[in-house]
């Protein structure tokens, strides 16, 4: 296989990756191909042509310094590779090539012949609809605040004014599992309480039980959070690991959806020119079974990011060309009012929009921040302007006097 051309798609992993060097782009890119495959630095008495032309990752473009390499499917092949070992062939070594002075993983395309493998989203995002009884509208959710320090009793409490202020879901935050001030199991049996309460007013709300913890626990952690009350679970994927998303989310006895969250990926997403991009993670969230997953702000809340890049992420969630379910993306990181219509001009409807601060902050409290939230989403829903909307809506025009609009 040479420069420029055709491989079957069905046999290669494809992957594109931005190469910054002072080299020949060509001999860092053949670099790369090596490291991550059947290469090392010195001439070798096991050499093979046989195993070098069978399993060797090919060089098959050059566009600037974007390189597209393809690896042998055979390269990701086995029971008990997984996730893991993708990760080690597609972004291993390859970061500390003296070669290169910075390289970003920007995309991974398996075929579909590999995927069929994994069994994707349980639930998925029209999953979560059918629960929530919400089958259009944006979805819109909390994270409860502060971060940490309440108890089980106030979490609850928070929940319930959120849902009877008419959210459809809340979350712990990623940095939340079982201290001491907020144990899991009485949190997660009083926020079920809470839940019920919400249900009986004619709420539909479910909340994601954070259950992010070590690999020989967080099965059995997430069969324990279900038999306490939990409608959703969550998982912190980069801190436990993606087999752990796995195992939980391909576990048969969980019967609820697996929201996913991405904290940590900053350290290794942020940086234009070296790393790997989110959009890589994604597509491995969604092959693992996650049901939701957060994408950013595609450039409009506090947390730094670009459209273009957003989109990429939204595009991972929602690609119909994979043999899975949809995910829910779910947009968070600064998120109020006034930037629920930005927010749903760039994702449009099929999405999930969570206010933290954006809801806790509000001069009401949290039901008014519930409110107002829902009401932004309503009006943005409806085609409506939010001052025009504000005007017969009190608790979005507190909103937006306090926090304005994007």
């Amino acid at each position: 296989m040479s420069l420029g051309e055709e491989v079957d798609k069905e046999a290669y992993v494809i992957t594109k990756y931005r190469v910054t060097t002072d080299l020949p782009i060509e001999k860092a890119a053949e670099a790369i191909a090596a490291e991550q495959s059947t290469g090392t630095w010195t001439g070798i008495s096991t050499l093979n042509d046989d195993v070098f032309g069978k399993y060797a990752g090919k060089v098959i473009a050059i566009e600037g310094d974007m390189v597209t390499i393809a690896f042998p499917i055979e390269d990701f092949s086995g029971r008990y590779g997984g996730v893991p070992q993708i990760l080690s062939v597609i972004s291993g070594n390859l970061f500390g090539l003296g070669a290169l002075k910075g390289v970003r993983l920007e995309d991974a395309i398996f075929p579909n012949s590999f995927l069929k493998q994994y069994k994707g989203p349980k639930f998925g995002g029209e999953g979560i609809r059918k629960m929530l009884s919400r089958p259009e509208r944006p979805l819109v959710g909390t994270i409860v605040k502060p971060k940490i320090g309440l108890s089980p009793k106030d979490t609850a409490a928070y929940v319930y004014e959120a849902g009877v202020g008419g959210l459809t879901n809340g979350k712990d935050d990623e940095t939340l599992v079982d201290q001491n001030f907020c144990p899991i199991e009485e949190r997660t049996k009083a926020v079920a309480e809470a839940l019920d309460r919400v249900d009986e007013e004619g709420g539909h709300m479910m909340h994601a039980i954070n259950i992010s913890s070590n690999a020989n626990d967080i099965v059995q952690l997430a069969e324990d959070v279900q038999k306490w009350g939990a409608r959703e679970i969550m998982v912190d994927v980069l801190t436990t690991g993606f087999g752990a998303l796995q195992a939980v989310a391909e576990d048969p006895r969980i019967k609820v959806p697996v929201h996913v969250h991405r904290t940590m990926h900053g350290a290794i997403t942020k940086d234009p020119l070296n790393g790997v991009a989110m959009r890589v993670f994604s597509k491995l969230v969604r092959m693992c079974g996650g049901d939701a997953l957060h994408i950013g702000t595609l450039g409009v809340g506090k947390m730094e990011g670009h459209m273009d890049e957003g989109l990429l992420n939204l595009d991972a969630c929602r690609d119909k060309g994979v043999p899975f379910k949809t995910m829910m993306p779910v947009c968070s990181g600064g998120m109020y009012p006034g930037i629920v219509p930005a927010v749903i001009k760039a994702t449009g409807t099929d999405v999930q929009i969570q206010a933290g601060g954006g809801v806790a902050g509000h001069p009401e409290g949290v039901r008014g921040g519930a409110r107002a939230m829902c009401q932004a989403v309503d009006a943005a829903f409806e085609g409506i302007s939010l001052e025009e909307y504000a005007k017969t809506h009190r608790e979005l025009r507190e909103a937006l006097d306090r926090w304005g609009s994007k």
